[in-house]
């Protein structure tokens, strides 16, 4: 049973999948769709248990990586912003003929800190855990605002993400929990460093959840990989700089197609 919503827009010669982060939905993406829909056949998803792919429990990464490529395009790059880059990488690792290229939004391999790896600290995911059992609507509040926080355009930012958010059901806190979980405990750092594809990563220099300390140690751990920093954007740099991050996308389709 596949229970994925999924829609299909734009008239590209090159499929482009994109990958919504945690709690949220493909409505995060109604800011670049309109430019990106004339260079690429766009394909928008909405994960297992987000959005109008309500219908199902919490997954593991594999299981909700699995799910998306039961319905994915033969060949396509795979975009992945935050949650979404894990599952985006997930695709790239188990099936590599099938991506294209592959390209993480604000997104890490590993997202928890780990000795000298940078990341956020477990006791502060655990306690968005611990809290979405008392404050359901709060927490995710809070953390939408933690995205944006610091940009130029963060309260405006924010009301975007917000209202993609109330846009359609709200995933149940069994499903955010299980998001958390996964964004605990992942660790693709190895997996990733032997991808046979061309891998972008876009960075936001004021993200408070993906530190840019990580783009360096990257940078030389997978030297066939390219990065590049929004100066002024935090953790969802194609809803501050929409112009800007539709150049990246081009300026990569060029080189692959």
């Amino acid at each position: 049973m596949n229970d994925i919503w999924w829609q299909t827009k734009g008239e590209g010669n090159c499929h482009l999948v994109l990958l919504h982060g945690w709690g949220l939905n493909a409505e995060v993406w109604d800011c670049i769709t309109p430019e990106l829909g004339s260079h690429f056949t766009l394909h928008l998803v909405d994960l297992p248990g987000f959005g109008r792919s309500g219908d199902v429990g919490a997954l593991s990464l594999e299981e909700m990586t699995r799910r998306v490529l039961a319905k994915a395009p033969e060949k396509a790059i795979w975009l992945g912003w935050s949650l979404g880059g894990l599952v985006a990488s997930q695709a790239a690792i188990v099936a590599p003929d099938r991506v294209q290229a592959l390209v993480t939004v604000a997104s890490s391999p590993c997202f928890t800190a780990h000795g000298d790896w940078p990341g956020i600290k477990p006791e502060v995911l655990s306690g968005f855990q611990h809290q979405l059992s008392e404050d359901f609507q709060r927490t995710v509040e809070r953390f939408l605002a933690l995205q944006t926080l610091g940009t130029e355009s963060a309260r405006q930012d924010a009301r975007l993400l917000k209202s993609a958010v109330l846009a359609l059901p709200m995933p149940t806190t069994e499903v955010l929990n299980g998001g958390l979980e996964i964004l605990k405990t992942a660790d693709l750092r190895e997996p990733l460093a032997s991808l046979p594809m061309t891998v972008l990563r876009l960075y936001g220099r004021l993200d408070g959840l993906v530190p840019r300390k990580i783009v360096p140690l990257l940078d030389a751990q997978w030297p066939n990989s390219q990065s590049y920093i929004f100066a002024k954007a935090a953790h969802a740099p194609f809803i501050s700089h929409p112009a800007e991050f539709c150049q990246q996308l081009l300026a990569l389709k060029s080189v692959i197609v």
